[in-house]
């Protein structure tokens, strides 16, 4: 019995342009430690670093299409990596920057469009989302599940919970936005 090829970078690559989830997922799995140390020298802490590699492998994922293969690969998956962890540094300290305004008094603003929305209008939104983020923005913010409920139920990791929540309201502002334009 022969042990099975190993396949090449190359390959895997030019699988993953073609849109192949299991060349994805090995993509994922061989390059996973070399994220992870990385993300871990920018993250505040392991759960934080996990999430910035997820992050950067989505981002990774949506963007191979246009990976100049002369390239290493190495390399542009470090920038991605990189940029990521540092955009997450930014938004947790733009967070613990402003917890102190939440026992503010609450300013009431003109949302616009927004405002108009009712329970049919949020529904019709929530059809333009992928399912899985869908499914998960229902649990934890309709059915008030927590990220490790999500996770056991689904059974992803809680970072994946995290990450396809903010994927999904993300999805949602950028629909809204859109719709204000139209109507605006």
């Amino acid at each position: 019995m022969h042990p099975p090829p190993r396949i090449t970078e190359e390959e895997i690559v030019r699988q993953c342009k073609k849109g192949s989830l299991k060349h994805q997922e090995l993509l994922y799995k061989q390059f996973y430690g070399y994220a992870m140390g990385i993300s871990l020298r920018y993250s505040l802490n392991r759960d934080d670093a996990l999430e910035a590699v997820n992050d950067a492998f989505i981002k990774v994922f949506n963007a191979i299409g246009g990976y100049n293969t002369d390239k290493p690969f190495k390399a542009w998956l470090r920038t991605i990596l990189v940029n990521t962890a540092i955009d997450r540094r930014r938004k947790d300290l733009k967070f613990q920057l402003n917890v102190e305004l939440e026992n503010a008094a609450p300013i009431r603003s003109n949302m616009g469009p927004v405002d108009n929305l009712n329970a049919q209008d949020i529904l019709k939104l929530m059809v333009e989302l992928p399912a899985i983020q869908r499914t998960i923005f229902n649990m934890y913010e309709i059915d008030g599940y927590d990220h490790d409920e999500i996770a056991t139920t689904l059974g992803i990791p809680v970072s994946s919970s995290r990450v396809y929540l903010s994927r999904a309201k993300e999805r949602l502002r950028n629909i809204l936005r859109k719709e204000a334009q139209n109507h605006g």
